[in-house]
């Protein structure tokens, strides 16, 4: 089914926090794709399009979507198993829902799996649910089928459960050659119930092959009368080789100091390095400057950099060196280094990162009565061209099978002044199947996204062209505005607000748009087609410490004036590349072409640097999302610049976790 297991049951298995996975499986009377990612070390979570079919050849009978998750509850010691709770089909139809607990323990080259299970794994029936004694919902009779979706209220119900067991043997005579022999507990009972499927029998012997660390293949029979094939991609992607930016070499830092301090002279020397520092002043003992940030860069590799042009052309007394970073008029907090630390490391060879970080003072506010420049030089300041490489796919559709569009979107932001910036994109539609997405579905006549298919059929459209104003009060409290084409399908105006306490852990904000739906028979889909709602929403943030891991939780009305909330993990990669699994639930429901409705809308974002790679423009990126298409509910507009994200290079864990930066 996709994530890590034996043959037909699960395992107790994690893969490493960062890897994605795609799998391809057949078994009859089904055919399975699934992708995942493992979003953190306990937590994996996929998409899965499960479709009865005799042959892959042939257009299948049924789809059956679904999202499993994942959740390690114990790691494995020396006399403890890997404990895994599992939801499959989480949400998504009922004939492959099962909820399942697994232990997996390693002996020698032998993995040991054992587990129990409610739903469809579990319909042996082998002793009464337990969870009975906890509440009489849990023993309620549960549907193996059925239109409605796998929901909460269903998890972990039934009258009964089932065991399962299996063992995975590494042989040592061949490299990455497994054997494995199962005994499962799926009775196929729905299947007996609508087609009278002969079921085969509970237990399944096969081998799995994994040739490189990026490609497995498994062969089994199962219980004597049928075969099962697999295979799977994955990929660490923590080990990503891409980048936002080119590397280049630092300016060499001068052992010797001579002359004074003139911050005219030091903030065009810094433009040589293609930084840009503004309202430089001294008081003898301290340099201080702003320096407007480049969002491909590291922050404290920019400042690392232009602390060594200051410490170049500082003079002989100053001593210390204050660099306020900023992006697009935000600001984050003041970063004081000792001049001598970066002589010391970078001169003479007898300093590191780590050194530097000790004497170095980092505070939000400490730099905030410090005198603001008033203009920039703004041929300095301009991001250039920067391309992504946008793939949307759906595993997740009842009555379209598998949905997919690609496209190239430019994009480009051009800051006017000190808080004004004027942002725009083009898409380029390259390759997409959406003609099938309303072939059954009706659109209504006021769709939300459920005419994506038209705005597909443009070979090239506007997808933004906005204004924008970011204000930072203090490193704490940012504030923007922005007003155009916002998103590919919505224009309009609105503004955000967030609270975002340097060095904490948490941040708070609030969002409110006005939205006009775009036409996508217009030229460019440029024209609006009079339809507009009021949407908004009241964002918390938690980052997870010692982790990588952001929670992003929010509750308000969405596009399609439903009201709900959304809550969103987020796993971000030192290269600069995210990977984030949300979920949305809201009052209003999609409906399908058999009658079944949803209120739950999910899925995977991917994206992944590639602006190191020539000839292509820093900034640049590979975006990947798998979620459903063309649905109405839990819909949230798409507006360009986030302020978290905006100012998450600013955070004091950005900057800690990226300190060694500072020296390249």
């Amino acid at each position: 089914m996709g994530p890590l297991g034996l043959i037909t049951v699960p395992s107790a298995r994690m893969d490493e926090p960062g890897t994605v996975r795609a799998q391809f499986s057949g078994a009859e009377p089904y055919i399975h794709a699934h992708a995942g990612a493992q979003i953190a070390a306990p937590l994996y979570i996929g998409v899965r399009q499960s479709a009865r079919s005799s042959s892959m050849r042939e257009d299948p009978d049924r789809l059956y979507p679904g999202v499993d998750i994942r959740l390690r509850l114990v790691k494995e010691s020396a006399y403890v198993p890997d404990i895994t709770l599992g939801l499959q089909s989480a949400t998504g139809h009922k004939r492959m829902a099962a909820e399942y607990i697994a232990a997996t323990k390693r002996i020698d080259n032998f993995d040991i799996t054992g587990g129990i299970a409610w739903g469809r794994l579990g319909s042996a029936a082998h002793m009464s649910n337990p969870l009975k004694a906890v509440s009489h919902h849990f023993g309620k009779a549960r549907s193996y089928d059925g239109e409605e979706p796998n929901a909460p209220e269903n998890w972990f119900t039934g009258p009964d459960i089932g065991f399962f067991a299996g063992v995975e043997y590494d042989t040592p005579w061949v490299d990455g050659l497994s054997l494995k022999a199962e005994w499962g507990a799926d009775r196929y009972a729905a299947e007996r119930s609508a087609f009278d499927h002969d079921a085969p029998e509970p237990w399944a012997v096969g081998a799995s092959y994994t040739p490189r660390d990026w490609v497995s293949m498994g062969l089994a029979l199962i219980g004597g009368d049928r075969v099962m094939a697999s295979l799977s991609l994955q990929s660490k992607l923590k080990k990503w080789p891409g980048r936002a930016a080119p590397k280049d070499k630092p300016e060499p830092v001068r052992p010797l100091r001579a002359g004074e301090a003139i911050p005219g002279e030091i903030e065009q020397r810094a433009v040589a390095q293609q930084m840009v520092l503004t309202g430089t002043d001294t008081d003898g003992r301290t340099i201080w400057t702003w320096m407007e940030t480049d969002p491909a860069v590291p922050v404290p590799r920019q400042i690392g950099r232009a602390a060594r042009s200051i410490a170049n052309h500082g003079g002989q007394s100053a001593e210390a060196i204050e660099i306020t970073p900023m992006l697009y008029g935000l600001r984050g907090p003041s970063v004081r280094l000792l001049r001598r630390d970066i002589e010391q490391a970078y001169a003479n060879n007898s300093g590191s990162p780590p050194e530097i970080w000790r004497n170095a003072v980092i505070a939000g506010n400490a730099g905030e009565n410090r005198k603001q420049p008033f203009r920039m030089r703004l041929a300095d300041m301009r991001e250039k061209l920067r391309l992504i490489w946008d793939t949307q796919g759906s595993l997740s559709e009842e009555d379209s099978g598998t949905l997919y569009r690609t496209g190239i979107i430019a994009e480009t932001r051009q800051q006017l002044s000190r808080t004004l910036m004027l942002g725009g994109a083009l898409r380029l539609n390259l390759k997409s199947n959406l003609e099938r997405l309303n072939t059954y579905r009706p659109i209504p006549a006021r769709p939300v996204r459920e005419d994506i298919d038209a705005f597909t059929a443009n070979a090239i459209t506007l997808d933004r062209v906005y204004m924008g104003w970011f204000k930072s009060f203090n490193a704490d409290l940012h504030v923007m505005a922005a007003a155009g084409y916002l998103e590919e399908m919505y224009a309009g105006y609105g503004g955000e607000v967030l609270a975002r306490p340097f060095g904490k852990t948490f941040a708070i904000g609030v969002e409110g748009w006005q939205a006009f739906k775009r036409d996508p028979y217009t030229g460019m889909a440029a024209g609006l087609t009079g339809d507009s709602v009021f949407t908004g929403h009241i964002n918390a943030y938690y980052e997870i410490p010692d982790t990588n891991l952001t929670i992003h939780a929010k509750a308000g009305r969405y596009l399609g004036g439903d009201h709900g909330g959304t809550i969103a993990l987020r796993h971000r990669f030192d290269h600069g590349g995210h990977i984030e699994a949300f979920a949305t639930a809201t009052n209003a429901a999609d409906f399908d072409l058999f009658g079944g409705t949803t209120h739950i809308y999910s899925g995977l974002k991917l994206t992944m640097p590639i602006g190191n790679l020539k000839p292509l423009p820093r900034g640049s990126a590979i975006r990947v999302t798998a979620a459903q298409m063309g649905r109405a509910s839990g819909q949230a507009l798409d507006h360009p610049l986030p302020l978290y994200e905006a100012t998450d290079d600013f955070s004091m864990r950005r900057i800690a976790g990226q300190w060694n930066e500072i020296g390249e």
